[in-house]
């Protein structure tokens, strides 16, 4: 990224990305991110993914990616894991 961006520790990302989740018009009860890495200039949020009995995923689980792709280009233009 060209721009400058801010140091945050692990869990005052974790704090805003999950107000930002609740705020996300696709969100779902339980939806929540857990984990964050920086892989290049790029977070990767983990957290619960609704998969079904077989581990296989639903509904559910593309409204939980699209969401935390939405977290990932959001806050990677504003911050860097300290």
């Amino acid at each position: 990224m060209s721009a400058e961006t801010e140091s945050i520790s692990h869990q005052a990302l974790l704090e805003i990305a999950n107000q930002m989740i609740k705020q996300h018009d696709d969100y779902l009860a339980g939806m929540e991110a857990n984990d964050v890495i920086q892989q290049g200039e790029v977070f990767v949020f983990r957290g619960p993914y609704f998969l079904d009995d077989e581990g296989l995923p639903t509904a559910k689980t593309t409204a939980v990616f699209n969401v935390f792709k939405h977290l990932a280009v959001v806050l990677s233009a504003q911050y860097h894991l300290a």
